[in-house]
């Protein structure tokens, strides 16, 4: 599978909300909240799309200048585009994004039986910090995790 990655927009809306809907079912953010995340100043979304220009993920970060700190708001992957590095991929640009915007903390909330998502997590670097009891709704737990942001590292490419 093929694809790059591209600063979403407004253009995105229907792609992510069908995607949210799809992937998240009743968990899914609506079109208004998506909609608003898209336009927040303090955040950065990143569209992953293949060949076709059809939209196979999405992220989102939200780390305001100079606070220090930022969310990892979401990352969606289609069922179909993964297995093949994306999810990855997104969490890293995210990662670069923090950083240039001077964060110096990451947080995120994972569902407690994502262990894919989880496992991902873990191997960047982040940590268990808390449970958040029916984050989810219908009894389904987050697991709070954090990152102290490395520093970039440079390297021969």
């Amino acid at each position: 599978m093929t694809w790059h990655l591209r600063s979403a927009s407004l253009t995105d809306l229907d792609a992510f909300t069908t995607m949210e809907a799809e992937v998240y079912g009743d968990e899914a953010w609506s079109r208004e909240l998506m909609q608003a995340e898209l336009e927040n100043t303090h955040g950065y979304y990143l569209a992953a799309v293949d060949e076709d220009d059809t939209v196979v993920g999405y992220a989102g970060l939200l780390a305001p200048l100079g606070t220090g700190q930022g969310d990892i708001q979401t990352i969606t992957v289609a069922p179909a585009a993964r297995r093949h590095g994306l999810g990855r991929t997104l969490m890293l640009q995210l990662l670069n994004e923090a950083r240039r915007r001077g964060a110096e903390e990451l947080f995120l909330e994972v569902r407690y039986d994502n262990e894919p998502a989880q496992t991902l997590y873990r191997d960047l670097g982040f940590r268990d910090i808390g449970l958040r009891k029916n984050y989810y709704g219908h009894g389904v737990d987050a697991i709070t995790m954090k990152l102290d942001v490395p520093p970039a590292k440079a390297g021969v490419a």
